[in-house]
Order: C-alpha cells, then structure tokens, then sequence
C-alpha cells in the first residue's frame, strides 16, 4: 500500500460571486470572481487517500459514510489527475493502476450554503496530487469537482478567471494577495440554516441562465467592472471601497434568483434583518465597517476588520438572542462587548426570536491546503474508514 496522504483544505466565501456556467460538464463559468480563503483552523475540510493493490474497488466515504464513487465530477478529478501524473511521469503505471480509498470529513454542515463543496473537492484534489507526486497547479483539476474549489487551491484573496477558450484550460484560480497581506480582515459567518438547500446551486445556476436577463446584464457591464475594482481595494486596504462592492455584488446575485423563471430565494427573513442591520450600523458610524455577503444559502458572512470584531459581535448578541450562550460564538478567541443603549437606541431594531441565529464563526483570512502528517489520518493503515459510520 501506498503511503497514507492527509490534507485539510478552507472554505472560501466569495465576494463576486460565480453563478452560471458556460459549459456544464467542465465546470467553466459566465464571469469572473473573487473570495478570501478563511482559516483551515476554525473552518475546514480533511481528506485521506491511499492506493494499494489489495483494493478491489474505488471506494470514497464522506462524514464516516460510504458513498458511490460512480459521481462524475469525482471521476473526472481522478481521471485529469492521472493524466497530468502520466504527462509529468510523476509515479509508474503500476501505481497508477492500483485502486484508491478515499475518507473525507467537514467540520462545518455540508451543503448549507457554507462552501462545502469548495473546500472538499480542493482538499480532495491536493491529496490526490501529492499522492501523484504532481507538481504542477492544480486548480483547473480542482475546478472540475465544484467550481468555486479552484480558488480554494490558494489562500488569502484569489481570482477566478472564467477564461475564453471553450476547453477551460485558461479557467483558472491566481492569488490576488497572500492571507498576509491585510491581517486586520476578520470574518463573522452567522449560521442562520444548516439544513440542506430547497434548491442546489447547480440547479439554481442553470435556471438564471436560462430565464435572466439580469444575469447576462450582469456578466457583460458588471462583473468586468467590479472585479477590476475590488482587487484594487483588496491591494490598498481599503476596505470602504471593499465593502460597497461586497454588498452590492450579494445584493445583485440574489435578486438574480428572484429574476429568474421560476423565481427562488436562499435568503430568509432573518437574512434580511441581518442586512437592514449592517446598513444601520454603518450609517450610524458615517462609513462601511461590515460588509455582509451571502453565497446560496440564507447564511451572512460579515467581513470587518478586527477592531471592530467585539462591538459587532455585541450588538449580534443582542439583536439575535440565543439559548446556547456558552457555545454561541465558535472559532478564534474573541469577547463580545455590550451594546450600549446610544448605539441600541440609533440602530431602532428590535430583537429576533431567539435561535433565530444558531450560532456565529468568528475567523479570518487563511492560507490554502495543506499536508497533515501528525498521525491524525482518517484511513487506518490498513486503508480503511478510522471511524465508520455503522447503518
């Protein structure tokens, strides 16, 4: 048997958003756009893999549970990987036909709208490149699994370009700045829903395309424009000049799916009352200190910087009241402060229901995949599931 390989890989949480594709099967989008990779640390996916002779079969299990390995989209990242591995003559052809066992896991809920997909198909592909032995970037490959994985290939801010050449090889993921770049930048990711989506993003995306003509208005005068623009805020710092773009381009990608034929929605009423209460509060100190963007889940990320962390988490507390105070904010280390009654009286809200947020992840920029090698695989060392889910 092959050596076990381990990789944890993040979420990224876009703030142009990718919705559509201009070719289904490779996965090669409409239009441009951009995300920051958040910390493997408080949010991440774990993928082992190894191959062995002794396999009979092809054999994946996500969360400790089998699951066929007949998908498409993970036939094709193992497929384009052996392919580049033949083309760099990185290991024999005897390895390269020797079965693979695959176990992935998610320390965040899987398809709610978090990026689970992003992050598993990018731990998923890096695994299967170092276990390869490719040296090559692999985001187009990664690209194949779920599109927004391509950018989680890399940390910090990263560009997706959508590319022109109808085969996606120019479709690919670059790194705007390293997760170093602006170390003020925070992340609020306020968890409204965690059950699986009405609607898949695949689904949704091929509607839109299909019945909007917001959409293509979008591709052709927006998207160009507003990419251009927030790589040069993410470049200075400057984060107003981010935020205004943030907010409008999840405005716009939402009212996409109302524009579309039949209409659906992600967004939920406490979404809302999330956005009515970032505008409130940036109007209230003169400028954009939060932005608010939503991927196709009813879940806010809030991007701020770190000063303004403890405030903000202080008036969330207060506006969307919880009964599991203890375990209500989870992630880096942090401690709300009380809103005060001027601010509480200026922003006019009145509380939600309680629970109505179930809880908060506070994190920041992160850095991309990478190897673990403390021992803490999820295969044995015989190949198998550690801790199979028993049905």
């Amino acid at each position: 048997m092959s050596g076990i390989i381990t990789v944890v890989a993040p979420v990224n949480i876009a703030v142009i958003k990718y919705w559509g594709k201009r070719d289904e099967e490779l996965i090669i989008p409409l239009n441009d756009s951009v995300s920051a990779t958040l910390d493997t640390n408080v949010m991440c996916a774990k993928t082992s893999v190894c191959v062995s002779p002794d396999f009979t079969n092809n054999e994946i299990w996500l969360n400790g549970k089998k699951e066929s390995f007949t998908s498409p989209r993970l036939q094709n990242c193992l497929r384009e990987i052996k392919l580049r591995a033949v083309a760099e003559r990185s290991v024999d052809d005897v390895f390269l036909s020797w079965k693979i066992h695959v176990c992935s896991e998610n320390n965040f809920p899987t398809a709610a709208g978090l990026a689970s997909s992003a992050a598993g198909y990018a731990c998923l592909v890096t695994a299967l490149a170092k276990l390869y032995k490719i040296k090559s970037d692999v985001s187009s490959i990664a690209r194949l699994g779920s599109g927004s994985a391509c950018r989680s290939v890399y940390g910090g801010f990263v560009h997706w370009h959508a590319g022109v050449k109808a085969d996606g090889s120019d479709s690919v993921a670059t790194q705007i700045v390293g997760s170093s770049h602006w170390p003020q930048m925070r992340a609020l990711i306020l968890v409204v829903g965690d059950d699986r989506k009405k609607v898949s993003s695949t689904k949704g995306m091929k509607i839109s395309k299909e019945t909007s003509e917001l959409l293509q208005y979008r591709i052709e005068k927006c998207v160009p424009r507003r990419t251009e623009e927030i790589c040069e805020a993410i470049k200075n710092k400057d984060f107003s000049k981010f935020a205004e773009i943030t907010m409008k381009d999840s405005n716009q990608f939402h009212a996409i799916c109302l524009d579309s034929y039949p209409p659906f929605a992600y967004m939920t009423a406490t979404s809302l009352k999330i956005i009515d209460f970032v505008h409130k509060y940036n109007e209230i100190c003169g400028e954009p200190r939060v932005a608010y963007t939503f991927d196709a889940g009813p879940n806010a990320c809030l991007y701020l910087l770190e000063e303004e962390v403890s405030k903000v988490l202080g008036l969330i507390q207060y506006l969307f009241p919880t009964t599991i105070s203890d375990s209500f904010i989870k992630g880096l280390d942090t401690k709300a402060t009380p809103a005060s009654e001027e601010v509480l009286q200026n922003l006019s809200l009145q509380p939600e229901a309680k629970d109505s947020v179930k809880y908060v992840i506070y994190t920041k920029v992160g850095d991309g995949p990478t190897e673990v090698t403390d021992g803490s695989s999820l295969l044995n060392d015989a190949g198998w599931p550690v801790n199979p889910v028993i049905e």
